[in-house]
């Protein structure tokens, strides 16, 4: 295996863990709060901290701060490596704790504001929301740092700690779930766990632990690493300046990504209620694959580009971008159809909904499945611009993005509400991973090459969601054994249609 498909395994490894956790806390959420009121709140609670923390640390600054901290790496030394990322992370932490004043301090009217976070909630619900922010706002500060430290780690092409982290999140709020929210203690099997009462609150609660592990299990690299904090920040400092100078754009795209989830929950707090945990629910199961498949590879790809690029490896850039997008169709494709084909029966035994949460949940899944391959392939195609350190061509397809999503959620929503939200989503980021490619194509000829594998995949993809839908419904077997089984066997239906590019990943 190449250095680049090993890091890529262990990302999924730990991705994978994360994601058995994300689902179990899931899963013990569904089944305490139900698509409810409170629950609504806090999904919609999150949106302002989530998108300070995806724009400062956790998404424009590091994947900006990557490109250059592999430069200097590669070019000055480890020292100088600490030295730039002590002072980008004092700069960053004091930024976030500015800004989360501000958010705390008018975070009422940003929740009541028309074009706000929840507009269509009744004021009860809005209070709620608000409260909820401003407790959400302490794991941001504690992200701030986190999130840097995990560019670090992967700068110096440490991936272990950093793949472990979110696990370690998840724990956090399993914790607040199981322990802090329930008034009655929580019934696992002949098992009654202590509870707290906290309702609510104890999931935010549960959020702050999380964020403390999440930073807590990386600082044995940064040990390992010889990471020397310095207290400065020094704005006329070269590398600091080179990475400012690509965060400002990668910082509007994070805006116009961010704009959308904000956009989102403020359609949805007008449908039904649980029509925004709808929603999440059904962003969370796309996720898991995206994650596994789109994300794993992108974050083990994107310190390799960057040196590929640094030396001017041309043709090595050019075909491994290409290698990993004909990996990601081959997977993301398969996994779309065959998840929309037989989800149903899984959703309506793990997070026992009545049939009608469980058909909102599932037809929103579906709608994000239809995205599923434009996330991963957007994954890739954007790093690979930040990787040439041009933060620039991003911003523009993002807003390009935001545009298609607002304009087609507005037309969609009242007639097909969350569905119409989860389409609209759907056809927006494939519009722009579509866009990027076209673009770095141009650049790079023949990169775009796909034709082939979309066609074969898709053929193979069919067959096996026939499968799939044919043993669900005739297999004599409990629905739930019959649905595993039907998924497995139709994976097994698309894997020789799919062979050569996951062989070609392992050697990427």
């Amino acid at each position: 295996m190449s250095r680049i498909s090993r890091s890529t395994l262990i990302i999924v490894i730990f991705f994978a863990f994360d994601k058995v956790l994300a689902f179990l806390r899931q899963i013990i959420i569904a089944r305490q709060f139900g698509l409810s009121p409170e629950l609504d709140a806090f999904n919609a609670a999150n949106n302002l901290p989530d998108m300070l923390y995806a724009m400062i640390s956790g998404g424009a600054l590091a994947i900006a701060l990557i490109p250059v901290l592999s430069e200097y790496l590669e070019r000055s030394g480890r020292p100088a490596v600490w030295d730039l990322f002590s002072r980008i992370l004092n700069l960053v932490f004091l930024v976030t704790a500015a800004l989360s004043v501000v958010i705390a301090v008018f975070s009422g009217p940003l929740v009541h504001w028309e074009l706000g976070i929840a507009p269509g909630f009744q004021d009860p619900q809005q209070n709620l929301v608000a409260g909820l922010m401003r407790l959400n706002l302490m794991a941001t500060l504690i992200f701030s740092i986190s999130g840097l430290v995990m560019a670090g780690l992967q700068a110096n092409q440490h991936f272990l700690l950093p793949a472990a982290a979110p696990g370690l999140y998840n724990l956090g709020q399993i914790f607040g779930a199981l322990i802090l929210a329930p008034k009655e203690g929580y019934h696992l099997g002949p098992v009654t766990l202590p509870g707290f009462g906290l309702g609510i609150h104890g999931l935010v609660y549960g959020v702050i632990i999380g964020a403390v592990l999440h930073l807590g299990v990386q600082v044995p690299g940064l040990l390992r690493f010889k990471f020397r904090w310095i207290p400065a920040i020094n704005l006329r400092h070269p590398g600091v300046v080179q990475v400012l100078r690509l965060m400002g754009p990668r910082l509007l795209s994070m805006l116009f990504i961010q704009l959308i989830f904000i956009a989102r929950d403020n359609l949805a707090s007008r449908l039904e209620t649980g029509a925004v945990t709808a929603l999440t629910y059904g962003w969370f199961i796309m996720q898991v694959p995206e994650t596994l498949i789109g994300t794993a590879i992108a974050t083990a790809l994107l310190p390799s580009l960057a040196e590929y690029f640094v030396r001017g490896e041309k043709a090595v850039f050019r075909d491994t971008i290409n290698r990993a997008m004909r990996a990601i169709l081959a997977l993301t494709i398969p996994s779309a159809i065959l998840l929309a084909v037989g989800m149903r029966p899984l959703i309506q035994v793990v997070f026992n909904f009545d049939p009608a949460g469980t058909d909102l949940v599932v037809w929103a899944t579906r709608a994000y499945l239809m995205g599923l391959m434009g996330h991963a392939v957007f994954e890739v195609v954007a790093r690979s611009f930040y990787a040439q350190q041009n933060a620039r061509t991003p911003v523009f397809t993002s807003a390009i993005r935001f545009v298609c999503y607002v304009v087609l959620a507005l037309l969609l929503f009242r007639p097909y509400g969350p569905v119409g939200i989860g389409v609209a989503d759907s056809l927006a980021i494939t519009t722009e991973a579509v866009l990027l490619l076209y673009l770095l194509n141009r650049g790079y000829p023949g990169v775009h090459q796909v034709a082939s594998t979309i066609l074969r995949v898709v053929v193979g993809s069919a067959l096996g969601g026939l499968v799939v839908y044919a043993l669900i419904h005739f297999l004599p077997l409990p629905l739930v054994v019959a649905t595993a089984g039907a998924l497995a066997c139709g994976a097994l239906v698309v894997l020789p249609f799919a062979w050569s590019e996951i062989k070609s990943l392992v050697k990427l």
